[in-house]
């Protein structure tokens, strides 16, 4: 684009990319950060909604049971014959859905609920038995978080034998639970999360801080050991969604930073730095176990962006400079499993986390990102249609080629190797100018001494100096004069006796 149409077109740009602050927040207007993949509610707010479709779904069930019992009455009444085998089968399909409603409505609340005593010690020698499927071949950061862990509850002595007790019948209970959806999963882990602060808050009475703190640890330990059935699992489309996007973001390698008006100039060393650094950091994502951890590397690759922002405009960044820089980063770096980490830190992560703080905005901004990269269109970047279906299908690019010799397969790294030979070379063509400007400078600065020197010669030789003899100096009173006999000598001083 020439400057004039980019200067022109710059607000419609600003435009196709710009989001609103309003729009990070739940559309339910309870004041936490919204979500797209909990259609732009908050956690809080989502749960409530799935709720209520839940149960809508339990409600619209029943009513087609009573349909087919009123269905079931009227051919009684016409087929006398068939009077059996129909009450029979209504009574199966009764039975079924009752068992299913009872196996959708429990969740690990049934654990925190009042029981006898001894029901509560039969769970608890049932959960202190060894399982297969949790108490597999540990890992060695497993290993390592459960020492942590360990260690970190011994300093909340009783809150803490609780909370380990609670936690280890939670991971047994999700053993048995590997056939739910994963939606289901994620519900029993976020019940878990709430009840357990509320068992700190109001049983043990420990301070807010304490126990966002333990919460942490809660959060650490149990996703850690349950990471490997839980993240990207085979009954869900997140790969698919991995895939999807990796290919679009490849596909649209051609995107420039001018056209996303990102504020950054890599030109400056530093700057360029802290670019790369943002992008290590949303792509360590990927290698993070524990929600917190993910969530902790989106955080530090946002603070580089705002970093790059503000040394590149010497002032502080917005947040209508952050997103699309934001963006940039993404489809620069490309980081892997994308779609899965998001989807694996909305499911079992600490709601509070992603409801509010800097943890929660940031991860909503990489949504949006993301959501935005996935509808990207020729009007988001201010391009015609026909621009972006060539730019899309690779027969032409925008960015400059640095040379008309190259051909378009030529691969990045030639192309910059070319690049530094005509820097080298043009480095080359300064410093020799250097030196010759600094030769032609000393042969002025010797000329100069010269033509000094001749001109004070002439002077000398035109006006010749001539030096007259040392006059006799005047003698002193007090100096000794032997040319003058007729001063009387100096008073002898004479002592008198007595």
């Amino acid at each position: 684009f020439s400057s004039s149409r980019r200067k022109m077109n710059l607000k419609s740009e600003r435009r196709g990319i710009h989001v609103d602050q309003s729009e990070l927040l739940c559309k339910k207007g309870c004041g936490y950060y919204g979500n797209p993949a909990w259609q732009g509610f908050c956690s809080k707010c989502w749960r409530e909604e799935y709720h209520k479709a839940r149960q809508k779904q339990i409600q619209e069930d029943w009513e087609l049971a009573e349909r087919l019992q009123r269905e079931e009455e009227e051919a009684y009444a016409s087929s006398q014959s068939t009077q059996g085998a129909q009450s029979l089968t209504f009574s199966k399909f009764e039975e079924k859905k009752t068992n299913e409603k009872t196996r959708k409505v429990t969740t690990v609340k049934k654990f925190f609920t009042a029981s006898s005593r001894a029901g509560a010690k039969k769970e608890i020698q049932e959960a202190k038995a060894p399982s297969p499927s949790i108490h597999r071949q540990a890992s060695i950061e497993t290993d390592r978080v459960s020492k942590e862990f360990i260690e970190f509850i011994r300093t909340y002595q009783k809150p803490g034998q609780d909370i380990y007790k609670q936690c280890k019948l939670f991971l047994d209970t999700m053993s048995h639970k590997r056939d739910l959806s994963i939606e289901e999963q994620s519900e029993c882990a976020q019940d878990f999360y709430q009840n357990v602060a509320d068992r700190l808050q109001t049983r043990w009475k420990v301070p807010p801080e304490k126990v966002e703190k333990a919460m942490d640890e809660v959060e650490k330990y149990i996703m850690t050991r349950q990471y490997k059935y839980v993240f990207c699992p085979e009954t869900t489309d997140d790969e698919k969604k991995d895939l999807a996007v990796q290919k679009r973001i490849r596909a649209l390698h051609w995107v420039t930073p001018q056209m996303l008006c990102v504020p950054v100039s890599e030109e400056i060393p530093e700057v360029s730095d802290m670019v790369v650094k943002a992008i290590t950091d949303i792509i360590e994502m990927d290698s993070k176990r524990v929600p917190r951890d993910k969530l902790a590397c989106i955080t530090k690759c946002s603070k580089h962006i705002f970093n790059a922002i503000k040394i590149t405009k010497n002032e502080p960044a917005s947040a209508d400079d952050f997103l699309p820089t934001l963006i940039y980063i993404v489809l620069k770096g490309n980081p892997p499993r994308l779609q899965s980490n998001i989807q694996y830190i909305t499911r079992f992560c600490n709601p509070s986390r992603l409801m509010t703080g800097e943890d929660g905005y940031y991860f909503t901004n990489l949504c949006c990102a993301v959501a935005f990269i996935e509808k990207l269109d020729a009007q988001s970047l201010n391009l015609s249609q026909e621009d972006f279906d060539r730019f899309m299908t690779g027969q032409t690019s925008p960015k400059k080629q640095e040379s008309d010799s190259f051909s378009p397969d030529v691969c990045l790294g030639v192309k910059q190797m070319c690049k530094s030979l005509d820097l080298l070379s043009q480095l080359n063509e300064r410093q020799e100018r250097i030196v010759s400007e600094a030769k032609k400078l000393e042969k002025d600065l010797i000329d100069w001494t010269d033509g000094i020197t001749k001109e004070v010669e002439d002077i000398v030789e035109k006006y010749p100096l001539e030096i007259k003899p040392k006059s006799q100096a005047l003698a002193a009173i007090d100096s000794e004069n032997v040319e003058n006999d007729k001063l009387p000598p100096p008073l002898q001083p004479q002592v008198y006796a007595g």
